[in-house]
């Protein structure tokens, strides 16, 4: 019975530093990645502005639902192993940048993405800026010490690449 104590202990002494931890770290982050494809300018904006082919080629997206404008601006709805997740575009500039935004309130997490492309020849390259905001301290610890804030910008350019057919994607910090 007493290690059964000491057990439980030390597992409410971790739940309560991760919780603490969690607290004190910022709510707001910034975190920015880039890759290079040897593609055009166009055809990546294309790739990266239809969320109705996002099942096609993003890992975790089983599902995007085109949504009614709201205020003239496009929406969608992401389904897949994130949850569903609703996501409103800000700013589109074709084969320039591109800005999407997390527009469901109820989320533990939101945030905007800002997509900018720079051709390189027939190169062109891609940096992802995320401006999140995670509101549970428990997830903001998760987010930041066990799953990264580039983790899911790292996914999708990967999954980009492999959609270009690509599989050499170097991912380095913007």
């Amino acid at each position: 019975m007493r290690y059964v104590l000491i057990s439980l202990g030390i597992l409410a002494a971790l739940v309560l530093a991760i919780v603490v931890i969690g607290m004190v770290l910022p709510t707001k982050h910034r975190a920015g990645r880039e890759a290079t494809y040897n593609r055009p300018a166009a055809e990546v904006f294309r790739l990266i502005n239809t969320p109705a082919d996002f099942p096609n080629w993003r890992t975790g997206v089983s599902k995007v639902e085109v949504l009614p404008a709201r205020d003239g601006r496009p929406t969608y709805r992401e389904v897949g192993k994130d949850g569903s997740i609703l996501y409103l575009v800000e700013r589109s500039v074709p084969d320039s940048a591109l800005v999407t935004r997390i527009a469901d309130r109820s989320l533990p997490f939101g945030g905007a993405w800002t997509y900018t492309l720079a051709p390189k020849g027939d190169l062109t390259s891609l940096r992802i800026v995320e401006d999140g905001e995670v509101y549970n301290p428990v997830f903001r610890f998760v987010s930041r010490f066990v799953i990264g804030h580039t983790a899911t910008i790292d996914r999708f350019l990967r999954d980009l690449g492999k959609r270009l057919g690509q599989q050499d994607v170097v991912i380095t910090d913007a």
